[in-house]
């Protein structure tokens, strides 16, 4: 007879343990990002990079992400989501090596290539984790994806809090710290989140379950999905090789087309229009986010530094803001409905940007607060409203969002905010005319002369302060005049980056457009219902962003 007065054993949910190992894979990628978005302006001085250079080391950050997360999403559910696990700790873990051994290196150039490959190494890491944790969350909360998928989310502003956090700690009370210190911290969270799921059984995903077959699947992104990723990845890779002859550039689109090719010719669809309409908001909204994000600090460090305080405040701020209003995202998400939220968010970083690009004192954290509520929801919600809508597409779709979103952002997205930035320098020293009238010959016409013209990315052409010839023009002063003048230009040149948010308000301006565009059109059809692989619609009014169950 069984002793019934024993206290029943606790279990853990396996759902909620495989969560919270996402969850802090998550933060992992988070601390890889604002690890080396924090140490750009350290790099861009010790290597002599200029603001689109050193966009472009940002960029490689980023856009390997992409590579992986869609690689990965075309071959998860054969390989299983703990290999894909595995292979981004391993992707993490030699990132930190390379990282760290940077520093120590005395070859500049050997040191900037560590870091150049291992950021690469970094955001292919990161990308695998976007690839297995998004499938995995929606397949074990089938019935309430976007508010799980929010709550996920908060992994990302919660990995920025926190090594925001411990990076201005390392400023304020150890500012002689070499900055070893500050990548090696991303080690700490990737060992954390490889124990905590190494032990679990992951699930099979909603898709495959659901009897829905690969060629289904891929028929959801189709042809045209296609185009948008080959023609972002051919830029990145003319970018990354530098081609010189028209040749080797044909090489590059050749390679472009027979992506496109094949897989137009195996799963015979264009892919699904909402879906490909979606993916052409996740551009703008990448860059409105993620790419903000990334420079944000660096943007703001000139007015930071004059108000008094450290401009990495501003990112812990609003990533604060995200961490607290995703874990509320059930509530919000049911008052507003998905497109509605997303509405309402757009308004809100559109104001916020605008605002932040000439606020001072106080003021700063007034608009920050806007741009903190406005970026929120974005990501997730998205990523909400594309699995609600296309299930079928299972981890391809969910995931190729993100990809696109990364790959636009690290391609285009870092590199544009950076020629934003240069123009606005610009801008702001032809306007201070009392310190370049004083430098014989260094506006003509209401434009700067000694400009350099660059291209990157084949795309993204843009003009540069050539600094030898503006050195060249000083050198014709008095010395005592001289560095009067070279201080001037510095202030100008922080203070300046501040305006560039502005032009940024431009993303969240188009994304608004479209998001009341699909409003309006799911009002036409009753409106916006969450597609179930069962044959049954949800309920509106009872929306729960989820999949009632499989296809029988």
């Amino acid at each position: 007879m069984s002793d019934m007065s024993a206290p029943a054993e606790k279990t853990v949910d396996p759902n909620k343990a495989m969560f919270w190992g996402c969850f802090v894979a998550l933060i992992t990628t988070s601390f890889a990002f604002v690890g080396r978005m924090f140490l750009i302006p350290t790099w861009e001085v010790q290597f002599n990079l200029d603001p689109a250079e050193a966009g472009g080391l940002a960029g490689i950050g980023i856009w390997p992400f992409a590579l992986s997360i869609i690689i990965f999403s075309l071959m998860i559910d054969k390989i299983g989501y703990k290999t894909a696990m595995v292979f981004a700790f391993l992707g993490h873990l030699i990132w930190t090596v390379m990282a760290v051994s940077a520093y120590f290196v005395s070859d500049s150039e050997l040191a900037f290539k560590l870091l150049y490959w291992g950021s690469l190494v970094c955001a292919l890491a990161n990308g695998t984790v976007e690839a297995f944790i998004n499938p995995v969350v929606a397949t074990m909360f089938n019935k309430e994806k976007t508010k799980w998928l929010n709550i996920l989310h908060a992994g990302w502003p919660a990995g920025l809090v926190i090594t925001g956090l411990l990076l201005i700690g390392i400023d304020k009370f150890a500012p002689t710290a070499p900055w070893a210190i500050k990548v090696g911290l991303i080690g700490i969270p990737t060992i954390i989140y490889f124990l905590m799921l190494i032990g679990l059984e992951f699930p099979k995903s909603e898709r495959v379950e659901a009897g829905v077959s690969y060629r289904e699947m891929l028929s959801e992104f189709g042809a045209i999905g296609a185009v948008i990723v080959a023609f972002l990845l051919v830029l990145q890779l003319m970018e990354f090789f530098k081609p010189e002859t028209a040749g080797m550039k044909g090489a590059f689109v050749g390679i472009g087309l027979v992506m496109v090719a094949g897989f137009g010719v195996y799963t015979k669809s264009l892919g699904r229009p909402f879906l490909i309409f979606m993916l052409f908001i996740m551009m703008p909204l990448a860059t409105t986010e993620i790419g903000t994000d990334g420079w944000i600090t660096g943007i703001m460090e000139g007015i930071a530094k004059s108000e008094g305080f450290h401009a990495g405040w501003i990112l812990v701020y609003t990533s604060a803001i995200m961490l607290v209003l995703r874990f509320m995202a059930g509530p919000i998400v049911h008052s507003l409905s998905p497109l509605g939220l997303l509405a309402v968010s757009a308004v809100l970083a559109i104001a916020g940007l605008t605002y932040l690009s000439t606020a001072t004192g106080t003021a700063i954290f007034l608009a920050a607060t806007l741009y903190g509520f406005g970026k929120t929801f974005f990501w997730p919600t998205m990523l909400g409203v594309v699995s609600e809508q296309c299930p079928k597409g299972g981890a391809l779709t969910l995931n190729a969002i993100s990809g696109i979103g990364m790959l636009a952002v690290g391609t285009l997205g870092f590199p544009y905010i950076g020629i934003l930035q240069t123009k606005s320098e610009q801008a702001a020293i032809v306007a201070n005319t009392e310190v370049s009238s004083q430098i014989p010959g260094l506006v003509k016409d209401g434009e700067i002369q000694p400009l350099v013209e660059k291209t990157i990315y084949e795309v993204l052409p843009y003009k540069e302060i050539d600094k030898k010839k503006v050195n060249a023009m000083l050198a014709t002063l008095p010395e005592e005049k001289q560095a009067e003048l070279k201080t001037d230009l510095k202030e100008i040149s922080e203070r300046s980056t501040q305006g560039a948010l502005a032009d940024m308000a431009y993303f969240p301006m188009f994304m608004l457009v479209c998001y009341i565009g699909l409003i309006i059109y799911f009002k036409s059809k009753g409106g916006y219902k969450a597609q179930v692989l069962t044959g049954h619609d949800a309920e509106d009014d009872k929306f729960t962003g989820g999949v009632e169950g499989a296809v029988e």
